[in-house]
């Protein structure tokens, strides 16, 4: 019994010995320092070297946020500077149109004060209607303009009445307001290309219209 004890007690040490020597060697690793570039011990150049890097890294990334950035916000803005540009040209186009408009009105006025200034409101809105239906045929020149002055038509144009009359804004309101009636579409003579104090076609005042 004395044997067994005595055993008993030796292999208890031995595995307090060896339990002892396994829970320092790991903690001896545990505290050890990171391995360096050549496998060894991290030495304070290593350190230097790391954190160097870590920095670099990380103002790269700063750089490349700031410029990614600054580039959209030039793409920003060249978006916003399109948009106006585009927004400018839009409004200009507009307001070309509205002027060429209005200017068409006011020779298309001072043309129906010159021939049919005396005639009843249908009437004057009728000789608007022939200009518009030549525009509109094919057969005349494509614009108000082109058909008003195209040589031997009308006579006001020829002889320089109309000038005078557009020039001074010496037609009446009637007459303007029976132009925007023709521009608009406004057609009492269904169609009809000429007029003329003859005697056949539809008659309105004293104009026959054909």
């Amino acid at each position: 019994m004395k044997l067994i004890r005595t055993r008993n007690l030796f292999c208890a040490a031995a595995v307090m010995t060896a339990c002892t020597f396994c829970t320092a060697g790991f903690t001896s690793y545990a505290m050890s320092p990171d391995q360096g570039r050549d496998g060894g011990v991290l030495t304070a150049e290593d350190s230097v070297l790391t954190d160097e890097m870590a920095q670099t890294l990380s103002q790269s990334a700063v750089q490349i946020a700031a410029e990614n950035r600054t580039q959209r916000e030039e793409e920003l803005k060249a978006q916003a500077e399109a948009a106006r540009q585009a927004e400018e040209a839009r409004k200009a186009a507009e307001e070309a149109e509205r002027q060429a408009r209005e200017a068409d009105q006011r020779l298309l006025a001072a043309l129906i004060f010159c021939e049919a200034g005396n005639q009843p409101y249908e009437g004057q809105v009728a000789v608007g209607a022939v200009v518009m239906n030549r525009v509109n045929s094919g057969a005349y020149p494509g614009s108000i303009r082109e058909v008003i002055y195209q040589s031997g038509q009308f006579g006001p144009a020829m002889t320089g009445w109309l000038d005078q009359v557009l020039a001074n804004g010496s037609y009446t309101q009637t007459a303007l307001q029976a132009a925007a009636d023709a521009l608009a579409g406004s057609d009492p003579v269904e169609g009809c290309l000429s007029f003329g104090n003859g005697n056949y076609g539809i008659r309105i005042g004293d104009h026959y219209f054909h």
